[in-house]
């Protein structure tokens, strides 16, 4: 396709709303379709999510990430169980090459980097273009800058932000287009601020065009690396050292991605209220005279994620209907979890999920903390319990996939106890339309939003979760979820833990448990309910309309 055909289908979608603003939307993972295996978890979904309701609702949005030739990692099993991180080349042939080229410089070396494009009706998107540097007129280290997304290797990982930021503008500017805003999901596409300013030679207009999205108050998703080293490897795209100082955040030579991000950009957000008041109170306090953050609570896509039956069930107040459709979807799921387990489960039976990305403080161990009490849960002959975990570790992290292994270890010969592998969109999507309780364990303010609840309840599946990120702003205990209530922030982390674990288990074996065997009912109504208030408050056309009005305005 010639850059001519290609500007034609983009101004073909931007012609419905012309004169509304033009976003440029960068993101290093996007979650829009089980075969585009692009993504690792909450920050792709929510992307996935933003522009499915960006093209329902007709908005200027045009996308860019990068095209990564394996992915994350596809999650398998060894002979005895255990997981293993496997890279399998991806080809994609719904994705269109606009053989549009162009060349950037990292590491101080020029790099090819072609754009293909995946247009909107494929999926029902927003258009978006993805980045490779797998061309043979690059080198070999060239070629491997969009092998892997979060790779393990420092340089690779800086190389890809490079190539994020530096190759939006450069293909941005390809295709004529003149964004009003740009808009950095994460502050991995931070060398496009260099980039715009090697174009504008001014801060302020630089700053004016930019907005920023932080997701996260863990260290590990908020880089700081020795200037020196994003100096060689090109990070500042030929920004002198003077002019670098004056827009950047650097303490002892280190220079922090997401505290530049702040000074960089004209409006900042949080991704839901309690994200906003850590920002602003714990983790920023010292940027706040140039902070202008706001809270856009995150969101999911309803139309993609919510089953069709169910919600015309909730429409029509078809109790019956949505009852049984729920034991359907149940046994969806349990044919999965015989597949891959062996394991024959009960739709009649109460059945917990934890599943979202292994990281330590989202404490996947919690419901196994006293094995003996878990078993009798799961081993009562009236009353029972059945638990699933499913996660992608990640694939370096050794402690989080330790973790992975002792909880298949030590539920191996549970009968009504299974661990899976293959945590993408689809099973994601079987997880949540198949359980009746979500499970979320977070430590206490480490969870920015957490997203995954959400598309739980819209399943009638019920969230017992922290009262952590989004939660805070939609539970209600026992009116639309099961609230496990933090313990005092002074207390040492194992009290922590010993506290809401004890919390957590009396809500289980006191409210939970007895409700969904003895008292339907009310059991119902709490899901009809959790039902309403996450489709009308969590919807991401809801989220992708305040975008526009807090962010981009």
């Amino acid at each position: 396709m010639s850059l001519v055909e290609t500007k034609a289908i983009v101004s073909k979608y931007l012609s419905v709303q012309p004169n509304q603003k033009l976003v440029a939307y960068l993101s290093m993972e996007f979650a829009i379709d089980q075969c585009l295996k692009i993504y690792s978890g909450g920050l792709g979904f929510l992307a996935g999510s933003h522009f499915r309701s960006a093209y329902e609702l007709n908005q200027n949005m045009i996308g860019v990430g990068i095209l990564w030739k394996y992915g994350y990692y596809d999650q398998i099993r060894d002979a005895d169980n255990s997981m293993q991180v496997s890279f399998i080349r991806k080809e994609y042939s719904f994705l269109i090459d606009t053989e549009i080229k162009f060349q950037i410089t990292v590491n101080e070396h020029l790099v090819w980097v072609k754009a293909w494009l995946l247009p909107p009706d494929t999926f029902g998107t927003a258009p978006l273009f993805l980045l490779s540097t797998d061309l043979p007129e690059n080198d070999y280290l060239s070629h491997t800058i969009a092998d892997q997304l979060y790779a393990p290797n420092d340089l690779s990982r800086i190389a890809a932000s490079v190539l994020l930021g530096s190759g939006a503008h450069k293909l941005i500017q390809m295709l004529g287009l003149k964004p009003n805003v740009w808009h950095m999901n994460e502050a991995h596409g931070l060398p496009l601020v260099y980039s715009l300013y090697k174009e504008y030679n001014n801060w302020d207009l630089v700053k004016q065009k930019t907005v920023f999205t932080t997701h996260t108050p863990e260290l590990a998703g908020n880089e700081r690396r020795p200037i020196e080293q994003l100096w060689k490897m090109s990070f500042f795209c030929g920004v002198s050292w003077d002019e670098l100082f004056k827009a950047s955040y650097i303490e002892n030579g280190i220079f922090s991605y997401t505290e530049t991000a702040i000074k960089c950009t004209h409006k900042q957000n949080a991704v839901s209220k309690l994200h906003e008041k850590v920002c602003k109170e714990k983790l920023y306090t010292h940027l706040m005279a140039e902070m202008n953050m706001t809270a856009i609570t995150n969101a999911q896509n309803t139309n993609y994620w919510q089953d069709l039956e169910l919600k015309e069930f909730l429409q029509t107040n078809n109790d019956i209907g949505l009852v049984n459709r729920k034991k359907e979807l149940k046994a969806t799921l349990f044919k999965i979890v015989a597949d891959q387990t062996g394991k024959i489960f009960d739709p009649t039976v109460l059945t917990i999920v934890w599943a979202r990305r292994f990281a330590g403080y989202k404490r996947a161990w919690f419901l196994i903390k006293d094995l003996l009490r878990f078993n009798e849960l799961t081993n009562r002959i009236n009353e029972p319990i059945q638990v699933i975990w499913a996660g992608r570790p990640y694939p370096s992290a050794q402690g989080d996939i330790d973790l992975f292994h002792r909880l298949e270890q030590e539920t191996r010969y549970n009968k009504r106890a299974a661990v899976l592998t293959g945590y993408e969109l689809e099973l994601s999507s079987y997880l949540k339309k198949g359980s009746d309780i979500w499970l979320n364990t977070p430590r206490y303010l480490h969870e920015a939003s957490g997203t995954s609840g959400m598309t739980a309840a819209m399943n009638a599946s019920l969230n017992l979760s922290i009262d952590d990120g989004w939660v805070a702003e939609f539970a209600k205990h026992g009116q639309n979820a099961f609230v496990i209530e933090h313990a005092n922030e002074n207390l040492s982390e194992d009290k922590r833990d010993e506290q809401e674990y004890q919390l957590m288990m009396q809500i289980l074996e006191k409210e939970i448990i007895p409700m969904y065997y003895h008292n339907s009912e009310e059991w119902l109504g709490i899901i009809k309910q959790s039902m309403v208030d996450v489709t009308s408050n969590f919807n991401s056309s809801r989220m992708a309309l305040e975008y526009y009005d807090k962010l981009y305005s």
